[in-house]
């Protein structure tokens, strides 16, 4: 990648602030080697991996990177057998802890969303969780050797201690004694060359005998250490000794377990640095408020609210281009200090950005280029050292890009032909366009020059651009406007500012006739857009509204479709509950009726039969309340007599007995009868045809499908079994069966005979037999119904 380049779009500051968001030294060192790629694999590749990074951090929150340092240089001394101290190794005892850790918080993020490359990156990474529990169970967090470390570290200590003891206990009686203080400069003991010593006053030297170790600086105090305890600090000197040595011997061990992985993890430290930098990228795209741009490699730019990364997110006035569709060149005017070299510099810089793996701060789904050079002209780099002038410092720039720049590049030209004549300068833009289009490349230029502007009008695959200026105000508004082109402000500027309106008009005169169309021209054109601004943000708002609408709406057909549903499931499950309660209730009515049949005989009690059927009038549930037809028919009158269908029971057939009270009316079900509303009533044929009550027979209901067929009565008691059968028989006569089977068994035949007997005599059985091969034989009776 072009190096200039990079420093004039200012590469080098983003680099800066990513390596500034790493978490440890691995990852700055990695951030710092970062360059754009020219290969779009590795460019997906790496903002891939920011992507994961972005979504881990997100689910999870910032990585643990405690602990994680660089080791390498102790690896390497461990390696060549050279001893580390205790700091360095509690360093790699953390380093290990470290990238456990890290590993643990990738894993668990990669149970909730996919991380690929963040998996792949961990998988090397080695746990040596036995070398840091042996070397955190010798050294402890301040680096100190712990007694633990051996046996025979921890009985040497203890002799040292006690020793010790001795030694202060002898001094301590020595200078408590009275005779000895007056000697004394200070009663206390201290550590001089390791023994200790009593501060004795220059004049009694004499009286204590020893070593003199020290003196004060005015040499009136000696630091002596007494002939009583040469001795006892002569045995702590040793066993000190002893203690260094086998510290030593534990520190050499340990670091030897140390050289032996010095490899894997030397290697696990080149990783964990790659998975902090990955990291810092996606902590530098989020302190941008950036996304994922779609890369390609067909020289195709669309940035939706590009921002320059290094402007206040507040401040920064966002650009919208397109480049590599339509048009491969833009031609951007307007006035100085108008935006157009930010803007350069945005185009730039996020392609450069984008091509390292970052993300870049643009509304989601802008799209990107790899380029296989970005060439950038941009500013005033005269030089006084090189005698150069502006337009020969841009000269040797272009001359040089020339030599480099494919049909895979993007060239970025600021003020081109600037810095010379005018009409020079602009023939020579003109040629300079002409070749770099003739190569393919994609080009953004900012000129002043009037002429470009018609030249891209005139060019296939050149479109101008401008930067707006805001004339009521005076003052630029940075924003980019692709496909106008900027027009000249300076009579409305003079104008404004107070310029006598003579002067204006004679200046105005001064200006060629095309050149005046032209100006109008941009400025009709610039009308247009303004109000096709206008236009295309109400639509937006409405747009939002009728958005916000639709989903009110559908909100609301939710909630409704919510609560009819719970409406319908409510309502169902009452009627379940009301028709359970009216069978079991049914069923009980029924079942005293057969006991007292059974119990009475034929003769059952007329004022019995009257409180069963109240009893079972009153287990029906409440009809429903059925809407009335339109159109105000009347309906059909029912005199005593008709055959009616009875609705609030399911349309049961029934006949009419009689007429009773006002708008009721007495109906034969079956064996019974009830007093049904007339309103609940359908006749079923003429009053011509009916009979009078006392010739009222039984009528039969349809068929249900869920009537039984077959009646199992296998291991029931007789008296049990013939209540079974007595209702069986009447259910199936009422669901118009025409023959129906009764499973008794075959046993010692008792079951079956009484059976059979009950049958001869019910009055809804036409005839019986046993069954026939295929039915069950002897162990099935099958009854004939009237």
């Amino acid at each position: 990648m072009n190096e200039k380049a990079l420093h004039t779009l200012e590469y080098d500051k983003i680099i800066r602030r990513l390596t500034g968001l790493a978490a440890t030294s691995l990852g700055r060192e990695e951030a710092e080697k970062l360059t754009p790629s020219r290969e779009l694999e590795i460019v997906k590749r790496r903002l891939a991996a920011t992507d994961e990074a972005s979504r881990a951090v997100s689910l999870k929150g910032a990585p643990p990177f405690g602990g994680i340092t660089d080791i390498r240089s102790s690896l390497q001394r461990a390696k060549l057998q050279g001893m580390l101290q205790p700091p360095e190794l509690m360093e790699v005892a953390q380093f290990i802890m470290g990238s456990r850790r890290l590993n643990r918080f990738i894993a668990s993020a990669g149970e909730e969303t996919e991380l690929p490359l963040l998996s792949d990156l961990c998988e090397p990474l080695t746990d040596f969780k036995a070398l840091e529990d042996e070397i955190r169970r010798c050294i402890d967090e301040q680096g100190d050797v712990l007694d633990s470390a051996s046996p025979e570290l921890a009985s040497m200590r203890r002799d040292i201690r006690v020793n010790e003891g001795r030694a202060r206990e002898k001094l301590e009686s020595l200078i408590r004694s009275s005779s000895v203080q007056k000697m004394l400069q200070e009663t206390l003991i201290t550590m001089r060359n390791d023994r200790y010593v009593i501060p004795v006053k220059q004049e009694y030297r004499a009286h204590f005998g020893g070593i003199v170790h020290d003196q004060s600086g005015s040499g009136a105090t000696l630091f002596i250490e007494p002939e009583a305890v040469v001795q006892m600090n002569n045995k702590l000197r040793e066993l000190k000794i002893k203690e260094q040595n086998e510290v030593e011997r534990i520190l050499r061990k340990l670091t030897a377990e140390v050289g032996e992985r010095a490899d894997l993890l030397a290697g696990d430290a080149e990783i964990l640095g790659i998975i902090d930098f990955v990291f810092a990228k996606a902590s530098l795209a989020h302190a941008l408020s950036a996304t994922l741009p779609v890369m390609n490699d067909e020289g195709k730019i669309v940035l939706y609210k590009g921002r320059h990364p290094l402007l206040d997110i507040k401040t920064a006035v966002p650009i919208d281009i397109e480049l590599g569709e339509s048009y491969t060149s833009i031609i951007v005017t307007g006035p100085n200090t108008g935006g157009k070299t930010v803007s350069l510099k945005t185009i730039g810089l996020l392609s450069l950005m984008a091509m390292s793996g970052l993300f870049v701060p643009a509304e989601d789904g802008s799209r990107l280029c790899v380029f296989d050079g970005i060439y950038a002209d941009i500013g005033d780099e005269q030089s006084i050292e090189q005698s150069l002038s502006t337009f020969s410092s841009h000269m040797t720039n272009l001359i040089s890009m020339l030599g480099q720049v494919t049909s895979r590049s993007l060239v970025l030209l600021d003020e081109l032909g600037a810095g010379t004549d005018p009409a020079e300068g602009s023939a020579l833009a003109i040629a300079i366009l002409e070749h770099l289009q003739k190569l393919g490349c994609r080009l953004i230029a900012t000129t002043h020059y009037s002429e470009l502007k018609a030249y891209a009008y005139n060019r296939e695959g050149i479109t101008n651009a401008s930067m707006e200026f805001d004339v009521a105000t005076l003052r630029p508004t940075y924003r980019l406007l692709v496909g106008v082109p900027g027009r000249s402000n300076a009579f409305a500027i003079a104008e404004r500012l107070g310029l006598p309106k003579s002067i204006i008009d004679h200046a105005r005169g001064e200006v060629s006739e095309d050149e005046l169309k032209v100006d109008s021209m941009i400025a009709s054109l610039e009308q247009d857009r303004l109000q096709a601004e206008t236009e295309r943000r109400t639509a937006e708002m409405l747009r939002l509204e009728t958005e916000k609408l639709r989903k009110e709406i559908q909100e609301e057909r939710f909630k409704l479709q919510e609560q009819k549903a719970k409406l319908l499931e409510a309502a169902r499950e009452e009627a379940r509950q009301q028709v359970a309660k009216a069978r079991r209730e049914a069923e009980e009515i029924i079942a005293d009726l057969r006991r007292l049949a059974l119990e009475e005989g034929a003769s059952v009690k007329e004022h019995k039969l009257i409180e069963a059927k109240k009893r079972l009038e009153e287990a029906v549930p409440d009809p429903v309340s059925r809407p009335t037809r339109q159109g105000g028919a009347k309906p059909a009158k029912i005199v005593a007599g008709d055959d009616v269908k009875v609705h609030s029971l399911n349309g049961q057939k029934g006949h009419v007995v009689e007429l009773v009270g006002s708008g009721e009316a007495v109906v034969q079900l079956g064996i019974l009868k009830m007093k049904v509303s007339l309103s609940d009533l359908e006749p079923m044929r003429s009053a011509s045809s009916a009979k009078t009550p006392a010739q009222a027979t039984t009528v039969k209901r349809s068929r249900d499908e869920n009537i039984r067929t077959e009646l199992d009565l296998r291991g029931m008691a007789l008296d049990e079994a013939l209540m079974e059968v007595d209702r069986f028989l009447d259910e199936a006569f009422l669901g118009n069966l025409g023959q129906v089977y009764i499973i008794h068994g075959k046993g010692t035949g008792a079951l079956r005979s009484g059976i059979q007997d009950f049958l001869r005599r019910h009055k809804h059985v036409k005839s019986y037999r046993l069954g026939q091969f295929g039915e069950g034989g002897a162990g099935v009776s099958v009854a004939e119904l009237h």
